[in-house]
């Protein structure tokens, strides 16, 4: 019998929008905003946040793509490939013995980052359709909202197994109903403000301008450690190389279109025109009866967006809101079935070449026979996200702590790579000393600096922040020991070297 190997299927377009699902126009808007104007600078630091984390987003796409460019064999592996070959391609044995710790290192940030990632998307799925149904006076008690979780999570499972290319056909629709979306919202909120049909006299910000200009630096960098979440993604056709038609060609420039269209355009506008359109006219009512207004009622909502998308439908489209409302979640909810089913996609693939270089078990390195996709690992990670997002649905603090921790994974894979690309590229003939040495570098101080954001200032700021932080904090440090001593256990096993002698590679 012939083995099962993966089928090349994609071309540039296939491979793009893989990555722009994982973050998904439009949706992250509705889905974080709550999150963002709850943590520390949520009412005026959000957008120039989001422009923090954009430039470190574009440094680290420089590296991946330099990473894709010059490993286009890379497969499933992507990142934890690259890691690898960075040191076994140097000529002195004292550098190449460091080859599997840095692919331990690396595999270990991937799974931080998009094993819990898919958690964070089935939570916020829940909450999404809880929103829905609260609409209709129907509110959904939490264990039906676990139950909601664990379906979609089972639900975006099935999809997954059955291949890349139905998942591509998936990302085209979606991402194309969202960019539509999310453009008609964007001009209704600047023309909401612009015409201000209520008379709200208390606007979020001023001027344009306020939303432009940052007021703390210390709130913006906060912000810039959440907004890293609806930028994601770029990186993730670096782990599709193995089903790319061109990886060489094709996987680079996919990392960097994607992040241009969603990143640069996308969530730029929408989260001005949001921000634009904030005022007291936002109004949330809590289950008390206490009345909150304007940013305040923001935080305290299930979904600001779906609020402020009636508010203005209501005013600018003749007492529509609450259609225009439910069409736009519609919308988001099936760009969040994207964006999850992307991010299965990826961890599992990771996880399949970590599997065939035995550092992790075997299991998840088995591949379906008829679809070619490593559908044990597609399972077990169906239950460790319905775990996750069942975590996340309980409140706010519990959906921002699971959402810091697959970012902290974000910022440690990140800074690996930039580092890593320098590692690769210095002393070879193609060497460039921007692309190879001045961005990355500073990509990889861009990524730590945001990672210490995310611990000091998140652990400085009382409430949400703080206890969000705390529990990220356990998470990672339970994952470390788990891959720690996975690790040791594995080297003794298979009589493996975590960093051999030199002399050992002499042999």
């Amino acid at each position: 019998m012939a083995e099962t190997t993966m089928k090349k299927t994609l071309s540039l377009t296939g491979v793009t929008v893989n990555a722009m699902a994982l973050i998904a126009p439009g949706a992250f808007l509705w889905i974080t905003y709550q999150i963002q104007a709850s943590n520390n600078g949520g009412d005026t630091d959000m957008w120039t946040g989001i422009v923090a984390a954009l430039i470190v987003a574009f440094l680290t796409a420089v590296a991946f793509s330099e990473m894709a460019r010059r490993y286009p064999e890379a497969g499933a592996g992507g990142s934890y490939y690259f890691a690898e070959k960075a040191f076994l391609d140097k000529e002195k044995a004292s550098h190449q013995r460091f080859a599997r710790i840095a692919k331990f290192l690396t595999g270990w940030a991937a799974h931080l980052f998009y094993w819990v990632y898919p958690g964070v998307m089935v939570a916020m799925m829940a909450t999404l359709i809880t929103y829905i149904f609260s609409q209709f006076n129907v509110n959904l008690p939490v264990p039906m909202q676990i139950g909601i979780a664990v379906i979609f999570s089972i639900l975006v499972g099935f999809i997954a197994v059955r291949g890349i290319s139905g998942s591509t056909n998936v990302a085209i629709i979606i991402n194309i109903i969202q960019l539509v979306s999310l453009v008609g919202f964007s001009i209704l909120a600047i023309m909401f403000r612009i015409e201000n049909p209520l008379h709200a006299t208390q606007w979020l910000h001023p001027a344009a301008s306020s939303i432009l200009i940052p007021h703390s630096l210390g709130a913006m960098l906060f912000q810039s450690t959440i907004a890293i979440l609806i930028l994601v993604g770029f990186e993730s056709s670096t782990s599709l190389a193995g089903e790319a038609i061109n990886p060489k060609k094709d996987i680079p420039r996919g990392v960097i279109l994607s992040l241009i269209i969603q990143g640069l355009f996308a969530y730029l506008l929408e989260y001005f025109a949001a921000n634009y359109a904030i005022s007291e006219k936002l109004v949330y009512v809590g289950a008390d009866g206490t009345k909150l207004t304007g940013i305040a009622a923001a935080a305290a909502s299930g979904a600001p967006i779906g609020d402020l998308t009636r508010l203005i439908g209501d005013a600018m489209l003749g007492g529509n809101g609450f259609a225009l409302m439910i069409i736009i979640a519609i919308t988001v909810a099936l760009a969040v079935l994207g964006t999850t089913l992307a991010a299965m996609n990826t961890a599992v693939r990771v996880s399949f070449a970590m599997a065939q270089d035995k550092e992790m078990p075997g299991l998840m390195g088995v591949l379906h026979e008829k679809h070619a996709t490593p559908h044990m690992g597609v399972w077990m990670l169906v239950i460790v996200s319905a775990i996750i997002g069942s975590v996340g649905v309980l409140n706010v603090t519990a959906l921002t702590g699971v959402t810091l921790a697959s970012n902290i994974g974000t910022f440690v894979l990140y800074a690996l790579i930039c580092g890593l690309t320098f590692v690769t590229f210095i002393g070879r003939t193609e060497f460039h000393s921007v692309k190879h040495a001045i961005i990355p570098i500073i990509g990889f101080l861009g990524n730590v600096g945001l990672l210490a954001g995310v611990v000091v200032i998140g652990l400085s700021t009382p409430g949400v922040s703080s206890d969000a932080t705390k529990m990220a904090l356990w998470i990672t440090g339970g994952w470390t020991v788990v891959s720690v001593a996975y690790l040791v256990w594995n080297s003794k096993k298979h009589g493996r070297y975590i960093i051999p002698p030199v002399t050992a590679l002499n042999k």
